[in-house]
Parts: structure tokens; sequence; C-alpha cells
């Protein structure tokens, strides 16, 4: 049995059971791939429906607010994503249709070669291989490729290999397999070696290097920041403003940000830790009652305390707000 045919009979008995995975509609779909971009499944499914409750259509998420999307989107992180989820929605009501063709669902913002091809192959059964950590591990250890993987030259390995074992007319099913296979039984640590249909003729298995593959180059180094809050209440309302590009949260709000403490703010929490891809941040909250609106930049707004719910927040800042709320 080839590699493709063990893969699809593994799937059958052993696919994950998912909601967009009951449907030919390309917006479920699509929507499923940006939020599953870097979110695990369980956490991903619940804001999947929430999203496809909220905006069952691509037009209903093209008419809301960016501050409504990213509302919806709060504690999945990354909330590029989230703008733009919400760009190529406006992309597509644009074009009429859903597009149906590998080229033009890669012109939508925050689509690139895999997401484009999960889309168009599972939508509309183009033969468009997937490539993405899942598939990359399997096919490191299941034919012994030590190239690393987040090179140019292993990227064009991969990517290469995963269409030639593409099998004809039924893309969508593969690579919803192999994506499944890397999640559920080729997994990063203490994958099902013993139990695994592929055992026989799995290279890294047989040399004794499965936990060694794939192989990956050291990138960045991960960088430290340090942010002070002053969370400033006045008579019921509290200051805020939305964070510009160019840097972290973009579009999200968050309190004041200071290089110096004011007179009379009390410390809540110092160096609460939060970790991001390539930097970890240390942030210290405080708590400045006054009875006049003290000057701030002018990017900084008043909204009444009971309505700051209804601003998108980095999930820092929620964590912070809660010794708000909590004392």
């Amino acid at each position: 049995m080839s590699f493709a045919q063990s893969l699809l009979e593994w799937f059958r008995e052993n696919g994950r059971d998912l909601p967009w995975r009951q449907t030919k509609d390309p917006y479920a779909i699509w929507l499923s791939e940006i939020i599953l971009q870097q979110t695990q499944v369980k956490q991903g499914w619940n804001y999947w429906e929430r999203f496809m409750h909220r905006w069952p259509t691509v037009e209903a998420l093209a008419a809301a607010t960016e501050d409504e999307v990213l509302r919806e989107w709060q504690g999945l992180g990354y909330y590029s994503r989230a703008r733009n989820l919400h760009y190529a929605a406006k992309q597509i009501v644009a074009l009429g249709h859903f597009p149906n063709t590998l080229d033009e669902i890669k012109r939508l913002k925050g689509v690139g070669d895999y997401t484009a091809a999960a889309i168009g192959s599972i939508a509309f059964d183009l033969p468009a291989a997937v490539v993405d950590g899942n598939v990359y591990r399997v096919l490191a250890r299941y034919f012994g490729i030590d190239t690393p993987i987040n090179t140019t030259e292993g990227k064009k390995v991969f990517t290469a290999m995963a269409q030639e074992l593409l099998p004809i007319g039924n893309a969508s099913d593969y690579n919803q397999a192999i994506m499944d296979f890397g999640a559920i039984q080729c997994t990063p640590q203490s994958p099902r070696c013993l139990l695994c249909p592929l055992a026989e003729s799995c290279e890294a298995l047989h040399a004794g290097r499965v936990a060694e593959l794939p192989v990956k180059q050291k990138t960045l180094k991960v960088r430290e920041r340090h942010l002070i809050y002053i969370y400033v209440r006045c008579k019921g309302y509290v200051a805020i403003h939305r964070r510009g590009p160019g840097d972290i949260w973009q579009g999200l709000w968050e309190p004041w940000l200071v290089d110096e403490v004011p007179a009379g703010a009390v410390l809540l929490r110092q160096h609460v830790k939060h970790v991001l891809t390539h930097r970890i941040l240390y942030a210290d909250f405080y708590l400045w009652e006054v009875e006049e609106r003290p000057v701030l930049p002018d990017d900084y707004m008043w909204i009444k305390e009971s309505e700051l719910d209804d601003y998108a927040k980095p999930r820092l800042i929620e964590t912070l707000l809660l010794m708000i709320t909590t004392g």
C-alpha cells in the first residue's frame, strides 16, 4: 500500500470530526483556516462557531466594523489575523464571489501558500498540497530527510515532495489526512510509533531518529520588553488608547502606557510575565484614582468604566484588568 493510500485509510478511521469539515462552504473553510493558523483546534473551535453564528456569511463579516471583529477575536492573539480576515472579507465581497483558483485565493489578505492550498483543495478540490508543521514532521520522519524545514532549500524540498505525493482527484481528503496524522499520530513529542500504520517503512523509526526530525535551524533570539501601565480612574471614567501600526497589538486598546509612574499611583502587580513568539513581556500595573482628569497624550480618550468590555484588548491587558475587578 502506498504512502498516500495508507494515510487515507488511517484518516477514514481516525480523522477528527470537525464542524468545518461538514461543509463545502468556502467561507466557513477559509474562516477555520485563518483561525487555526496560530491556534490549536480545541481553542479555535469555539471561536469559529462564534464567528459563524454572528457573521454566517462573508457579506455579514465584511459589513462589521474592525472593532467588532477584534472584540470577537479577543483572546486568540496574533491580532493581525483578525484585521486581515476583515480586510479579505471586503475583498471577497468586492470580487462578487469567493475566489476559486489558487492565484485568486492567494490575493486575499493574510493568505499564504499553505492556507491557499488548504482552502483550494478542501473547498474546490484543487490539486494543491498543503505544507505546514504537521506535514513537515510526517515527511521528514517517514523519508528520513534532515534538510532544515525553515530554510529556503528545505521549503523547496518538502513542497515539491508534498505535491508529488498528492493523489490525483483526492487532494481534499489527503491534505486533511496528513494534517490529522501529524496532529494525532506522528506528534512532536511521544509519537505513537508502535501503533503507526507506516511503521514498517518509516526511515526515522528504523534509524532511531524520530526525536531528531524534523530539523530546524535556530532563528531569532527571544527579546525581553518591560511595560508600565497606569489604570487611570476618574469619577467612573477610565483612560485608554488604541495602539498604532508598527508594533505589537495594532488596533487594540490599552490603559495609559508610561515611562515614569505618577505620584499617587498604587502598584497592583509587578513583573507580570507574558510570552509572545519572539519576545517576553514584563508588565507593571498601577491604579491611579484622581478627582480631576490629568493631562494625557492626545491619542488617549476617556470612556465609562462600565463600557470597557466593549473594547478589544490584548490578553495581557485583560489579565491586568482582572486585578481591578477581583481586587
